[in-house]
C-alpha cells in the first residue's frame, strides 16, 4: 500500500515543475510515482478459450494460425450482439449507454460514428436506438440522425434520473456546440427529440450531472468548458464558459464537482472544479479549482469517474492511446508510454493521489517492441492502449470493466482498490475487412461499456464490427 501511495520528495518536486515549466500561471499539479506493474491476470475457468500468451495480445502468429478468427474469452461468454459487416469508417463508436423507461423497457444506445462522415456509405450514419428486451437478440428501433447524433464523437450521455439523453456534435478538433437533447421517459425504443440548439462551444466529450439538468460541452484543445442548462429539454440555454480544457468529465452525484481529464498539451492529468455554484443556479456562477494532479507514465487522459468504496471516495480514470514522450497529446504507433487505467483516492480531494494502477502486460514500455508487427499494433488511433473505462456502480462497484481497443473489453476486480485484479475479457473474432485500415483484420474495442448487473451483463462495441452482449461467468463477478 505505502509503495502505491508514494510521492515524491519535495526537492524532486520542484525539478519536476521546473522542468514543466509551469508557464500558465496555474497552481502546480502534485507529482505523484504510479506502480509500474502490470496487473495480475485473469485465472481462466470452464469454458474459457484464453489468449496465447501476454496479458493482452493479439500476436501475428494467432492471426496466421486463424486463432485470432475464433476470439478470447476468459470467465465470459457471448450473449448476443448486433453487429454488421465493416464497409468504410465504423459501424460502433465511444459510447453505449443502458436506460429502462417507466413502462420497463430496456434500451441500449451507441454511436456508429468515429469520424463523420467516414460510415455514410454503410447507412449506419448517428446513433442506434436497440430493444434489448431480449439481450440475446437485440433489435434495431430507431436511428438518431439530429445533427449531434449523426457527430457525437465522444459525447454520448444518459441521465437515468431524469431519463434524458444528450450529446453535442464533435469530432476531434473543433465542431460547432449544437446540443441535442431526446427524452427517453415515455418509450426509451423511441426517442423524442426536445430540442437541437447551438448552447455548446466546441465539442468533443461532455459530462453530465446526474439529475439530467446540466449538461456540459468540452473540447480538449481550446479553454471552452460550457455548461449548458437542460432542466427544461425543450429550452436549453447557456449558463457558463469556462476557462479551462477538457477531454471528458464526470460530475459528482450531487452536481457540485466536475472531475476534468485534461486537454491538449496541459500540465496535468486530473483537474477537479467546484460547479455548485453552476448546480445552485447562482447568477454570474464561479467556478473554483480545488486541485489538481499529475502522474508520470501518462497519454492521453480520457476520463475520470467517481465512486466509492466502505464510504471513501475514489476516482477511476482511463488515458486513451500511447505516446512517445508522458504529456504530449498526439497519438504515437505504438509508442512506449501507455496511461492505461487508474484508480486516485480523493478522500482529501484538495490532495488527490494515484492509489493504484489497472495496466495489461502489453502496455508495459520493456513489451512494446515486441510487439510492433501485430496487426493494428502500430496505429497512431489503435494499437495496445486503453481507451474507456466505466463502473455498474458508484456505491461499492465490484468491477471496472475497460474496453482496450487490440486487447478487447477487460474486466477487473476492485474490492480493494488498492489492488485491482484481472478476472475476465472478451476479445470478439477477429474479422477480415475491406479497407485494411489500420491492418487487414484486427479489433477496436473503444467504447466505454454499460452493464446490466442483475444478469452479468457487459455491452461494448468494437468499432468495426458492432455492439456485443457479453456475461461474466465462472462466479468470478
Amino acid at each position: 500500500m505505502d509503495a502505491h501511495r508514494l510521492r515524491v520528495t519535495a526537492a524532486a518536486s520542484l525539478l519536476a515543475l521546473a522542468a514543466a515549466g509551469c508557464g500558465s500561471g496555474s497552481p502546480s499539479a502534485p507529482v505523484v510515482v504510479p506502480s509500474s506493474a502490470a496487473t495480475p491476470k485473469a485465472q481462466c475457468g470452464a469454458g474459457s478459450q484464453p489468449e496465447t500468451g501476454m496479458q493482452g495480445r493479439v500476436s501475428q502468429a494467432d492471426h496466421d494460425s486463424g486463432r485470432a478468427a475464433q476470439g478470447y474469452t476468459c470467465n465470459t461468454e457471448l450473449v448476443g450482439s448486433y453487429t454488421k459487416a465493416n464497409v468504410i469508417g465504423s459501424v460502433g463508436g465511444f459510447k453505449v449507454e443502458r436506460y429502462i423507461d417507466p413502462a420497463g423497457h430496456e434500451c441500449a444506445y451507441y454511436d456508429t460514428t468515429i469520424l463523420f462522415p467516414t460510415n455514410v456509405l454503410d447507412a449506419n450514419v448517428g446513433v442506434n436506438v436497440i430493444d434489448m428486451s431480449d439481450p440475446t437478440q437485440p433489435q434495431l428501433t430507431a436511428r438518431l440522425i439530429t445533427p449531434a447524433m449523426l457527430s457525437p464523437h465522444e459525447s454520448l450521455v444518459v441521465s437515468q434520473q431524469a431519463g434524458i439523453l444528450a450529446a453535442v456534435m464533435g469530432n476531434p478538433a473543433l465542431y460547432p456546440g449544437i446540443v441535442d437533447v431526446y427524452d427517453l421517459s415515455a418509450d426509451c425504443r423511441h426517442p423524442k427529440l426536445r430540442s437541437s440548439a447551438l448552447v455548446g462551444v466546441f465539442g468533443h466529450e461532455s459530462g453530465l450531472a446526474p439529475d439530467g439538468r446540466t449538461f456540459y460541452s468540452s473540447s480538449p484543445g481550446t479553454p471552452t468548458l460550457t455548461a449548458v442548462d437542460i432542466a427544461d429539454p425543450s429550452r436549453p440555454k447557456m449558463l457558463k464558459v469556462t476557462d479551462y480544457k477538457s477531454h471528458g468529465l464526470s460530475i459528482s452525484d450531487d452536481g457540485n464537482r466536475a472531475y476534468i481529464a485534461s486537454g491538449i498539451n496541459t500540465d496535468t492529468g486530473l483537474v477537479v472544479l467546484d460547479v455548485s455554484e453552476i448546480q445552485a443556479r447562482k447568477p454570474d456562477p464561479e467556478v473554483h479549482e480545488i486541485a489538481r494532479l499529475d502522474w508520470g507514465n501518462r497519454s492521453i487522459p480520457q476520463n475520470a469517474i467517481p465512486f466509492t468504496r466502505n464510504g471513501k471516495p475514489y476516482l477511476l480514470d482511463i488515458d486513451e492511446f500511447s505516446v512517445t514522450e508522458t504529456g504530449k497529446f498526439i497519438p504515437a504507433a505504438n509508442g512506449a508510454v501507455v496511461g492505461a487505467a487508474r484508480i486516485i483516492d480523493i478522500s482529501d480531494e484538495t490532495q488527490p493521489f494515484v492509489a493504484s494502477e489497472i495496466r495489461l502486460e502489453v502496455h508495459q514500455p520493456e513489451n512494446r517492441a515486441a510487439l510492433a508487427d501485430d496487426p493494428g499494433a502500430s496505429s497512431l488511433l489503435s494499437g495496445y492502449a486503453g481507451h474507456y473505462c466505466n463502473v455498474p456502480s458508484r456505491v461499492d462497484p465490484p468491477i471496472v470493466a475497460c474496453s482496450m481497443l487490440l486487447s478487447g473489453l477487460r474486466v477487473f476486480d476492485i474490492h480493494d482498490p488498492l489492488k485491482p485484479r484481472e478476472i475476465a475479457y472478451f476479445n470478439a473474432p477477429v474479422q477480415p475487412r475491406l479497407l485494411p485500415i489500420p491492418a487487414a483484420a484486427s479489433n477496436q474495442a473503444l467504447s466505454s461499456p454499460a452493464f446490466a448487473p442483475e444478469r452479468k451483463e457487459i455491452w461494448y462495441t468494437d468499432a468495426y464490427s458492432g455492439l456485443y452482449v457479453v456475461r461474466v461467468t465462472n462466479g468470478v463477478w
